[in-house]
């Protein structure tokens, strides 16, 4: 099958996304590879494919290398696999919009394209953190399983088709989260009130419920808020992007597990004016680019942090687990939280419970291989 009939039946469906995957997987060697110059190729010598230019905002700075990287990629191979007549340019959060704005300038038109966190716009519906992670959810493997194959991605599309005019795809995934940076030590739920925390999502309503006050900051802004005290504590993603925003610098004490984003999924959102009018081929690329963008992110961070957390305990990082304590209560608020949001909010109860019968599934599946098997080879950091 020719690259281009490949990417036209992937577009319309006829294809899954193990197959998708595997054009990026096979682009993806060292410099331009047969591969994608077949697709370039093919695609300079269609007279009938528009030459297109998009620019695309982010909630990312450039000196996070792997998260804004993850857009880097993205927009990269689509311009690869149609041959350079669909650029895409990635931008640092600010250029186009604001870090915390990126769905809105999408759904308005004002930008075709963005690569952000769905659960950063949860006071629109609290559906959308699903889309990312909740509380006590699920891990990345996890997530991509209820993504690709158990459904999750057909009702968040749904979703944002109706409510924002959007279409989404995952485009990256950090692994589990570390649980933030403290200023001072927490062992009980009562340590946490009266805490100022930078904490997004459907997390920093849990936080809200456990007595800590909650602030929403892009990255660039929370070094600063430690630094001078704005705040008291700050979550970002795991040791080798906190390294680099130095908010070991600021708080002493690095909190483990981040019990409230187990498997965050980042995406790439698309106004779908703008994505209805691409050929199919340009769309198969789009969904090409984001699922290589999805797996190479995580892998990026999974061989990354090891050496990222040692450093910063050689640097004088206390690392310290939750308390079982505060994990439950934790866990009690969240889904205490999720029943409330159930009735007040259809489509989260929608996708809340199917998401939560496949929750049941996969947990007790990973229960009895994946779990058994890590806690066999257990060697945790200690600091």
């Amino acid at each position: 099958m020719k690259r281009r009939e490949f990417l036209e039946l992937a577009a319309k469906g006829a294809l899954g996304v193990g197959a998708l995957g595997l054009v990026g997987c096979n682009a993806q060697q060292s410099g331009s590879t047969e591969n994608a110059q077949e697709i370039q190729q093919e695609a300079a010598n269609d007279n009938a494919l528009p030459e297109l230019e998009w620019q695309m905002a982010t909630s990312w700075p450039p000196s996070l290398d792997t998260i804004y990287g993850g857009a880097v990629i993205f927009a990269e191979r689509v311009t690869e696999l149609t041959g350079g007549k669909f650029r895409i340019q990635a931008r640092a959060a600010g250029e186009l919009a604001p870090g915390l704005q990126v769905l809105d300038v999408v759904a308005q038109g004002a930008v075709p394209i963005g690569h952000t966190a769905s659960y950063y716009y949860v006071g629109k519906t609290p559906a959308v953190a699903f889309g990312t992670s909740v509380p006590f959810g699920l891990t990345a493997q996890q997530q991509n399983a209820w993504l690709y194959e158990g459904g999750g991605l057909d009702l968040l599309q749904e979703l944002y088709r109706e409510r924002f005019n959007v279409i989404q795809f995952p485009a990256g995934n950090t692994g589990v989260q570390m649980g933030g940076w403290f200023r001072k030590e927490i062992s009980t739920p009562d340590d946490m009130r009266g805490l100022k925390m930078r904490i997004p999502g459907l997390g920093g309503q849990v936080m809200d419920r456990l007595g800590v006050t909650v602030q929403v900051l892009p990255g660039g802004e929370i070094f600063q808020a430690l630094q001078t005290g704005a705040i008291d504590a700050a979550e970002w993603v795991g040791p080798y992007d906190d390294e680099k925003l130095g908010l070991h610098k600021a708080a002493k004490f690095y909190y483990y597990p981040g019990w409230w984003e187990p498997g965050p999924t980042l995406e790439v959102q698309v106004n779908l004016d703008e994505w209805n009018k691409l050929p199919d081929v340009y769309k198969a690329a789009i969904r090409t680019a984001a699922f290589e963008a999805n797996m190479v992110m995580l892998a990026r961070y999974d061989a990354r942090n090891n050496e990222a957390l040692q450093r910063l305990l050689n640097e004088g990082v206390e690392l310290r687990p939750y308390s079982d304590e505060i994990l439950k209560a934790a866990e009690e608020a969240a889904f205490s939280l999720y029943d409330e949001l159930s009735q007040q909010d259809a489509d989260f109860k929608s996708i809340f419970e199917q998401w939560k019968q496949f929750r049941e599934g996969i947990y007790r599946w990973h229960s009895t291989n994946e779990v058994s098997f890590a806690k066999y080879y257990s060697k945790p950091f200690t600091g």
